[in-house]
């Protein structure tokens, strides 16, 4: 139920703020990086869920930009 929640609520948002969600998890996604490498990350899980995140809202900006 939440992925789906999620999804609506991504395909509700305009390309503009996608684009700004991306970066943003692009960010974060390199700061759980250095956390990673430094052996301060102390949930992997937030790792993976970012990268889910970033794939959902690349697929969905993806989408609109097909649809026109």
């Amino acid at each position: 139920m939440k992925r789906q929640a999620k999804l609506r609520e991504l395909h509700e948002k305009t390309e503009a703020d996608l684009i700004a969600r991306e970066r943003e998890l692009a960010d974060q996604l390199f700061a759980l990086r250095l956390q990673k490498t430094t052996g301060q990350l102390e949930k992997p899980s937030k790792f993976r869920d970012a990268r889910r995140e970033l794939a959902r809202v690349l697929t969905v900006l993806r989408q609109k930009r097909a649809a026109g």
